[in-house]
């Protein structure tokens, strides 16, 4: 079976930082775009960040340009989202999920992300006021 396992989520102060990572098994992800959303109580499921395999392209959604950084280490499987200058807005459950869509595309599937591949089962980030 495939997995994506997330970790790092927690309780933070605003203004501080966290370090997301998925880990990917079961089998390989060679050639597969991964990447981060987000679900805020009450709301839908928005993009965060996405990266291609090679990690040369990557996409931001708007609120996390200059804040957050998507990375990838494709010996372990695994993606991080190092996330900066959090803000109590950004209190949410960050799922990780992989597709061969590439990059680009993942901002623009709205209420269409349930097409992406895997799934993770979702790391809950609180950040207080």
């Amino acid at each position: 079976q495939v997995h994506l396992v997330e970790s790092g989520g927690g309780l933070v102060q605003a203004g501080g930082s966290l370090r997301l990572s998925c880990a990917a098994s079961g089998r390989t992800f060679s050639g597969y775009t991964m990447g981060w959303f987000r679900q805020a109580p009450g709301k839908e499921r928005e993009f965060v960040a996405a990266i291609a395999w090679s990690g040369s392209s990557t996409n931001y959604a708007g609120s996390a340009k200059g804040r957050f950084t998507i990375s990838r280490d494709n010996a372990k499987n695994t993606v991080y989202l190092q996330m900066n200058s959090l803000k109590p807005e950004n209190t949410a459950v960050y799922y990780c999920a992989a597709d061969l869509l590439p990059p680009r595309n993942w901002g623009s599937l709205g209420p269409g992300y349930s097409r992406l591949e895997v799934w993770g089962q979702g790391t809950l980030v609180t950040v207080s006021s």
